[in-house]
């Protein structure tokens, strides 16, 4: 479970990016964070991954309570979040197979089990036969589901998609969304998916919380609804 109590965030004294942050999200759901640039999302997703600490209030994630953790563990409570970027960071001297595979070398997984692990992900992705294929041979769509892959194949609890139709078209953007259903539909995963697309949460029908301004104006089931422009 991820809770947020009274949470704030300043940058300069008195200059809050976030206020009174009061927000709940339940292990297993599915929930859009929508609102215009600048009003405060980028700074959720930082706390949300720790790269950012609170100024006042508190952000509990499962057994972590990230006010006080320490540094040294930031590391550990990272891995049980898969994070997709708008602009991918694949490594492009890789293949598909190895980007993914590289996410969990550098954390000590056995060869054996990369071996087993890898190919199941690539098929959950559809993407088995693209293994070989560097980043330069695929789609902007592929390049995604090869950074879904990436970000699932740790077995997270958690799934952060920040703005991950930023650099699609507009059907490839509701196949990745689609595929981000399913695999919250079949694993169980908690997925949060930051964007400004209206029509793409709309169209999926799932909780949305509206940030304005640093604040929580709307957390509502159902998409956006007929509210004003994100």
């Amino acid at each position: 479970m991820i809770e947020f109590k009274n949470a704030s965030k300043s940058y300069k004294k008195n200059n809050y990016v976030l206020k009174n942050l009061n927000l709940t999200i339940n292990d297993g759901e599915f929930v859009f964070i929508v609102g215009h640039s600048g009003a405060g999302k980028t700074t959720l997703t930082k706390l949300l991954l720790r790269e950012e600490k609170l100024t006042s209030g508190t952000l509990h994630i499962d057994k972590y309570k990230l006010e006080r953790l320490r540094n040294f563990r930031v590391p550990y409570f990272r891995r049980q979040i898969g994070v997709v970027f708008q602009d991918f960071k694949l490594l492009d001297n890789k293949t598909v197979y190895e980007n993914v595979a590289f996410a969990l070398q550098i954390v000590g997984v056995p060869k054996k089990y990369i071996k087993e692990r890898v190919p199941y992900f690539l098929s959950l992705v559809e993407l088995a036969d693209k293994a070989n294929s560097f980043p330069s041979q695929l789609s902007g769509g592929e390049k995604q589901r090869v950074c879904l892959a990436r970000a699932l194949i740790n077995k997270p609890n958690i799934i952060i998609a920040d703005e991950p139709t930023g650099n699609l078209d507009p059907s490839l953007s509701y196949d990745i969304m689609n595929l981000l259903v399913r695999i919250n539909q079949i694993t169980g995963r908690t997925v949060i998916v930051v964007t400004h697309e209206k029509e793409l949460v709309n169209h999926f029908n799932k909780r949305v919380v509206m940030i304005e301004n640093g604040e929580i104006v709307a957390d509502k089931s159902g998409g956006y609804g007929n509210a004003q422009e994100i």
